[in-house]
């Protein structure tokens, strides 16, 4: 029961963000972030900051997908949270140099904007292993 909400959940947020990606507003807010990040500046320079988004979006939605197929399938579930950990494991490596991460002013721990932002994907990394965690154990004999 506890999965499920975490599965629908997850589905929904990837849902929510992956459409996102193909709005203008959203491209141009990705890109102050991404577009200097070593794993996606290459992306901007060879499809623009639109289709950069628009591939992220598209790997959102199809993470969003395979975690949804995960309610009846044990790969899918296994897969889409391996995705879903992946995608906030690269998130939060935003985290290192972003600006605003912590307050001016202040310093750690008070986050900035940036850091308020980027810390609720460690819980949703959290989610993603346990989609992932609970595809695993329903893969074994017996289960």
């Amino acid at each position: 029961m506890v999965v499920a909400g975490l599965r629908w959940t997850m589905v929904l947020i990837f849902a929510l963000f992956g459409i996102s990606k193909f709005a203008a507003y959203e491209a141009a807010g990705v890109a102050m972030i991404a577009g200097k990040h070593p794993l996606f500046s290459w992306m901007y320079a060879l499809w623009g900051e639109q289709g950069a988004s628009n591939l992220i979006g598209t790997v959102e939605l199809l993470t969003g997908a395979m975690i949804a197929l995960g309610a009846f399938s044990t790969r899918a579930s296994v897969l889409g949270g391996a995705m879903g950990v992946a995608t906030f494991c690269i998130t939060l490596t935003f985290s290192f140099g972003a600006p605003a991460f912590w307050q001016a002013g202040y310093g750690a721990p008070f986050l900035g904007q940036t850091g308020q932002f980027l810390m609720k994907d460690a819980v949703l990394l959290a989610a993603c292993f346990a989609i992932a965690v609970n595809g695993l154990r329903r893969m074994q004999p017996g289960k």
